[in-house]
């Protein structure tokens, strides 16, 4: 009981944050079909699970809320999951509030390792906490933030709430992302794009935030149910809802170009960002299914540049 009341003053704290009105997660619902032809065709040529190193790495920027411990956690294979994903990977990423529960699971799989959420996203994981926290003694959660909401003076409203919901299920590993660590995000976003994010009124996505985790944290990357930057000027596209869990919802690339094209007020650039996945493609082991994608070739008078500027593991 003592729990339960606990849990329910933290979600009516939430209630006072201020959130962006921006969600991030770009996601498709697949096809079943489609799924059973891909794991068919695409089995792996090497054993997806291994047997973790003794000592992982630790990943800086990335403190435990209860003790401020740097993460530990290395994979050699990553399904990061934006709408499907094959359990069979060694470790598998979600993002924000996506459900595996409610019938979700035949497409996107039960596993979660690690889930990214923003503190805009917090309200829902907590609404959603029998699914996402009790039943995810295994998982490791990082959270990002506005480095006013992750201070730890007293008046963090984020990570106040959140070591409030650690100390109530203190099992539950539990990680923010340092306002250094956001610096270089912000940073890496600049050099791989030539925009600032501030100055062009815009957040990043948790998606940029995940990829970015996963390429310090895993050898491969397969990402499922992201779609590739030129999607939404195909004229054959299939119409499909912003999240798989939310039918009704907005349209994907609705979703996508208005914030793509939006200049007042803060908003996610979801293409762009994706123009970088794909950028980042070409030199890292990352690959796309479900949809099927790959970057197309660089022109022959072209080559990468900045690749290294990628955070790597530590």
């Amino acid at each position: 009981i003592r729990t339960t009341v606990l849990l329910v003053l933290l979600l009516c704290a939430s209630l006072f944050l201020v959130y962006n009105g921006s969600f991030n997660g770009a996601s498709r619902d697949a096809n079943d079909t489609r799924i059973r032809q891909h794991e068919q065709q695409r089995r792996p040529t090497e054993a997806s699970v291994r047997v973790a190193k003794p000592h992982p790495p630790a990943l800086q920027g990335y403190s435990g809320i209860i003790d401020h411990k740097p993460l530990r956690m290395h994979c050699h294979t990553c399904a990061l999951v934006t709408s499907s994903e094959i359990d069979r990977a060694e470790c598998v990423i979600r993002m924000n509030d996506a459900p595996t529960a409610r019938g979700f699971a035949r497409d996107v799989g039960r596993r979660t390792s690690l889930r990214v959420i923003a503190h805009s996203s917090m309200q829902r994981v907590l609404r959603s906490r029998h699914e996402l926290l009790n039943a995810s003694q295994d998982t490791v959660f990082i959270f990002w933030g506005p480095s006013n909401y992750m201070r730890r003076d007293g008046k963090g409203l984020v990570y106040n709430n959140l070591r409030l919901m650690n100390q109530v299920l203190p099992k539950l590993k539990v990680y923010i992302i340092s306002w250094q660590k956001m610096l270089q995000f912000d940073e890496l976003f600049k050099k791989e794009t030539g925009k600032d994010r501030r100055i062009s009124n815009s957040w990043l996505s948790t998606g940029w935030f995940t990829m970015t985790i996963a390429l310090e944290l895993c050898d491969r990357i397969n990402v499922y149910g992201m779609v590739a930057p030129d999607f939404c000027r195909e004229p054959q596209r299939q119409s499909v809802p912003y999240h798989y869990y939310e039918p009704r919802g907005p349209d994907e690339c609705a979703m996508y170009i208005s914030h793509e094209r939006g200049r007042r007020g803060s908003h996610h650039r979801f293409i762009t960002e994706k123009r970088v996945f794909a950028s980042w493609a070409r030199t890292f082991d990352i690959h796309f299914y479900q949809p099927d994608w790959s970057p197309p070739p660089l022109p022959a008078n072209r080559t990468l540049d900045g690749a290294s500027t990628v955070p790597q593991k530590t």
